[in-house]
């Protein structure tokens, strides 16, 4: 029945490929079917000769000659296959009648041929063909038999003709419907073949055209594989893959953000940053290195988290997908930067003149009025023109680019005269701020713009410490391409990712009293001196406590003195 179904209806390429195998698989069997009856009914096997029954031996040579026939035709020409297959039970059908007519009729056995040209046909034709293919075979059956009561005296096997016919009719309609689940299912196997396979396209597409980064990694940090947008942020080239992320320098924050939520599943979001780093480990043969690094900027990502269902026996898989919130911060800062530069241009003229206007009325009324009342009401006038006029010389400031004037600095002495004067503007303990040792390192910086980057930042973090000794931290490293850096740390709450994705952004604060141009100025210092100030999220054990994610400012050096 589901023969039928698949051949009237179109078939999928794998489905005609199967039944044309299992056409060349009947035809082979014919050959050998051939042969076993040449040799048995055809040839004396005792004397090496012909036999002396000519129909037996002629039927047998031409049956054999016609299994040659059609195993030539199935193979070189796959058409007509309901053609190919009619004749070749045709064929089978007259072989057989003629041998089991000469071989003496029910009595010689040969009626169980039958039962291989009507298997072949319950499996490979429509279940009408089939049915009259298995009816020719009971009819010739029944009427040798009758034919049988006029020429012979003896009983015909009247009931074993019968039970022959029946068998047939049994045989190929079970033989057709064990055939029709398997072509069933051979069909449905090859849709979903089909389907899967343009699942796997769209997926390729997707995944390779996809801005996010996605990698899959193991359990123990081991990169499997990953698309080219996570190869592009974490600077691979090629195919590298195989290595664990802990054993490339530059990639450690993200073996320990995945490390992290492996302990701490439920936990969210994870950031962290990717320097510029240098190749890792030649190939055993001298050869070119196995993973090369990224040799531009920095680059800011957010990290998100999900485990594959693998199963219990296989080896657990975890995909890590990758966002580069580094570009959705330079959109955001290059938006503010535009409408800025529009108001720069009359600022001086609108806002400054009135202001310099109001602060000196307020110093000629406070030299009247001496009352607390006025007195307190005069303050906070001073005190918020002192504030919108400390805005607007930060915002010309932006509008004129600062031409540093750079000159070997070395950080030993100058961060220790930088301490020296933040404690005391501050009326701090000296051992509140810790200094690392930072030897004898030099850098190429103007002192200046040095000295006002490092007190803006130390002026965040003191806002924040607790004011315990080394509450605030200061110092040097090395990043994983070598490069100095100075790291500015303190035990405060740290800064939240939604803050952390505007903290550079002209005009953003998070204090009533600031202008949200301090840290927006202190790295436009530095990339004039050719440096760069970020903000990293790290995993330092030593100073926040185990598995605990802290975040400190960094300026990074382009190159020593």
């Amino acid at each position: 029945m589901a023969a039928s179904k698949v051949l009237a209806r179109a078939l999928s390429a794998e489905a005609r490929v199967t039944l044309w195998r299992s056409l060349q698989t009947f035809t082979v069997t014919r050959i050998v079917i051939a042969l076993v009856l040449l040799l048995y009914l055809g040839f004396d096997v005792e004397s090496g000769r012909i036999k002396t029954d000519p129909v037996n031996a002629e039927t047998c040579f031409a049956y054999a000659a016609a299994a040659l026939v059609f195993a030539v035709v199935a193979a070189r020409w796959r058409r007509r296959f309901i053609v190919q297959l009619g004749a070749q039970i045709a064929t089978d059908l007259a072989a057989i009648s003629l041998l089991y007519l000469a071989a003496g009729g029910m009595r010689s056995g040969l009626g169980i041929l039958y039962l291989f040209p009507l298997a072949g046909a319950a499996i490979l034709a429509p279940l009408v063909l089939a049915l009259f293919s298995a009816s020719l075979a009971a009819i010739f059956l029944l009427l040798e038999s009758v034919w049988q009561i006029f020429m012979s005296d003896r009983e015909p096997p009247l009931m074993q003709a019968g039970m022959y016919g029946a068998a047939f009719f049994a045989a190929v309609l079970m033989v057709n419907r064990l055939a029709a689940r398997l072509l069933g299912q051979e069909e449905l196997a090859a849709q979903r073949g089909a389907d899967l396979r343009i699942q796997q396209a769209i997926n390729h597409i997707v995944i390779a055209d996809v801005g996010d980064g996605i990698l899959v990694v193991g359990d123990e940090g081991r990169l499997y594989t990953g698309n080219p947008a996570a190869r592009r942020m974490l600077g691979l080239e090629g195919e590298a893959e195989g290595f664990l992320l802990g054993e490339v320098p530059a990639l450690e924050p993200v073996a320990q953000a995945y490390a992290g939520w492996r302990a701490a599943p439920n936990e969210e979001a994870a950031f962290v940053t990717i320097k510029p780093w240098h190749e890792q480990g030649d190939s055993e043969d001298g050869g070119a290195a196995v993973v090369r690094g990224r040799r531009d900027q920095p680059v800011h990502l957010k990290l998100r988290f999900a485990r594959v269902d693998t199963g219990s026996q296989a080896e657990g898989r975890s995909v890590i997908f990758m966002q580069d919130v580094s570009a959705i911060e330079n959109e955001a800062q290059q938006l503010k930067l535009a409408s800025m530069g529009r108001l720069t241009a009359s600022i001086a003229h609108e806002v400054r003149n009135p202001l310099s206007a109001i602060g000196h009325a307020t110093a000629l009324l406070a030299e009247d009025l001496h009352g607390p009342a006025e007195v307190r009401l005069l303050k906070i006038v001073s005190d918020n023109v002192a504030r919108v006029n400390r805005m607007v010389e930060d915002i010309l400031q932006l509008s004129r680019k600062a031409q540093p004037h750079t000159e070997p600095v070395q950080l030993s002495s100058f961060l220790a005269e930088l301490k020296a004067e933040f404690c005391e503007i501050h009326a701090l303990d000296g051992d509140i701020v810790w200094l690392g040792n930072a030897g004898g390192a030099t850098v190429r910086f103007d002192p200046l713009h040095l000295h006002e980057v490092l007190l803006n930042l130390l002026n965040n973090a003191i806002r924040y410490a607790s004011r315990k000794p080394a509450s605030i931290r200061i110092f040097p490293s090395s990043d994983a391409a070598g490069r100095l850096e100075l790291h500015v740390q303190d035990d405060g709450p740290g800064i939240t990712p939604e803050v952390r994705a505007h903290l550079f952004e002209p005009f953003y604060t998070t204090s009533s009293k600031g202008t949200g141009l301090g840290l927006y100025l202190a790295r436009e210092l530095c990339l004039n001196n050719d440096a760069k100030l970020d903000y990293e999220y790290r995993f330092d054990q030593a100073a926040m406590g185990p598995r605990k994610a802290s975040g400190r400012f960094v300026i990074s050096f382009v190159q020593p003195a």
